[in-house]
């Protein structure tokens, strides 16, 4: 029986599935999206979620304790072909995911399934994203569509009030319509 046995084992003994655990987190807030199973990806989320509460207090004890659960990789990326250091994985969690997420009270990633599967052994995919860049740009996207549709109708309704030209040929148009009918009859 299994009785209040939490978490998953993913095929993997103890120390396996810790190092998994802190690799995938360690490059999710790396890249800030991350293709896994879903069952990989449901074990990461709280992981990474408690990560990020912890860099939003921002205190050197949290820091500490985040290196402690975490490590403290270098963010190595290619440039003319050597590889450059960027920083570290902390000091990104701590400079950029953790301030951005301090109106937020939770929920700071999400899960996407995917409709194609792995090759292998014909696992679900899934995508898992921290939440965020992607809020900004829709609302910028949102303001500026608002911004564009009040500037039409205004632009609309100015050239209809500017030529009372077409405004009197309108209403000489329905009065011949109505003598039309008055004579029919």
């Amino acid at each position: 029986m299994r009785h209040r046995v939490a978490g998953r084992q993913l095929s993997r003994d103890t120390e396996h599935r810790k190092a998994l655990r802190r690799n995938m987190a360690a490059s999710l807030f790396e890249s800030e999206t991350i293709s896994t199973t879903i069952e990989k990806a449901k074990e990461i989320k709280p992981f990474a979620e408690k990560l990020i509460t912890l860099a939003k207090a921002g205190t050197l004890a949290a820091r500490r304790r985040a290196i402690a659960i975490l490590g403290n990789r270098y963010i190595v990326k290619e440039e003319d072909g050597k590889f450059v250091k960027k920083g570290t994985v902390i000091g990104k969690l701590f400079s950029d995911i953790g301030p951005r997420y301090l109106e937020r009270a939770g929920g700071y990633s999400r899960i996407i399934k995917l409709s194609k599967r792995r090759l292998g052994d014909n696992g679900q995919l899934v995508l898992l994203q921290l939440i965020g860049k992607e809020e900004a740009s829709k609302k910028s996207s949102r303001a500026a569509s608002k911004k564009k549709a009040a500037k039409e109708a205004a632009h609309s309704k100015s050239r209809h009030e500017a030529s009372p030209k077409h405004a009197e040929a309108h209403e000489g148009k329905a009065e011949a319509a109505v003598e039309k009918d008055a004579e029919k009859k």
